[in-house]
């Protein structure tokens, strides 16, 4: 059952941009992939289902890289899903063990640790860091 009808869709790559550079006081959180897709529905059921409870530090969108492909090279979006944060207009890289510190390409079943991951983003990027260090080493969990 796809959830992300609970989210709000960014239509275009100026509205991804106006979301980027608009919100000040909280983390921008972008999925990027399809609706469709299978790895994007665990992705984004979990998002729906954390939306409220995050909604003090964190605004959640999500980007069809079909339709909205501007982003996808620059942000090499090859993945079936991306998430990425974004505060005050600036990437926020997170370390989560993996090797790709740009995002996180695969589906976080696991609420609370997207939670956990999300304030330690929020508490790193609202002290000006660029790179913050998940809660949770996940190299093990993933291999690629």
């Amino acid at each position: 059952r796809a959830m992300s009808y609970l989210l709000p869709h960014l239509k275009s790559g100026w509205h991804v941009d106006q979301a980027i550079l608009t919100e000040e006081e909280r983390v921008v959180v972008l999925r990027f992939g399809r609706d469709a897709d299978e790895t994007c529905m665990r992705m984004d059921e979990t998002l729906a289902s954390v939306a409220d409870k995050v909604k003090n530090f964190a605004v959640l969108y999500l980007v069809d890289i079909d339709e909205v492909p501007d982003f996808n090279t620059m942000y090499e979006l090859y993945d079936p899903c991306t998430v990425m944060f974004f505060f005050r207009n600036k990437h926020i890289m997170i370390d989560l063990g993996t090797g790709n510190n740009n995002k996180v390409n695969w589906a976080m079943d696991d609420k609370q640790e997207f939670i956990d991951i999300l304030e330690v983003v929020y508490a790193g990027a609202s002290k000006g860091r660029g790179l913050v260090v998940s809660p949770k080493d996940y190299s093990t969990k993933y291999k690629y």
